[in-house]
């Protein structure tokens, strides 16, 4: 027996699920983190996170604006200037992402090995 029970925390339409499959995406953390620092262009975030395209960091933007995490300013200039920035309710991810980030450096070789011990997940020479 698992111990959960029906109405536990991870049920489809629960807080802690739609949290767990917000920053689940490959790049919402990444993003989040790279706006902890303050207001950030588009293409300085291309920049600053590096393997994103264009089309996915706009989309996970998007995303990440749509649930309250992010803000996007757009200034009358000419040019146009747009930057992102996090929400009060986005920067309280920072500490958390922090956390996993010191996981990952102290556990992250011990994951590795694991991967490389592992037949089924070994990747084949040629």
């Amino acid at each position: 027996m698992s111990g959960f029970t029906p109405g536990g925390p991870f049920l489809a339409d629960c807080p802690a699920r739609l949290a767990v499959e917000l920053i689940a995406d490959k790049w919402t953390v990444v993003v989040l983190y790279g706006l902890s620092q303050g207001a950030v262009r588009h293409g300085e975030l291309i920049d600053l996170i590096g393997g994103i395209s264009r089309k996915m960091l706009t989309q996970t933007l998007r995303r990440l604006q749509a649930h309250g995490l992010v803000r996007r300013h757009a200034y009358a200039e000419v040019p146009p200037r747009v930057e992102y920035e996090l929400t009060p309710l986005g920067q309280t991810l920072i500490e958390p992402i922090h956390m996993l980030t010191e996981w990952a450096r102290a556990h992250g070789d011990a994951v590795l090995d694991a991967l490389d011990a592992d037949p089924e997940t070994a990747v084949p020479s040629s």
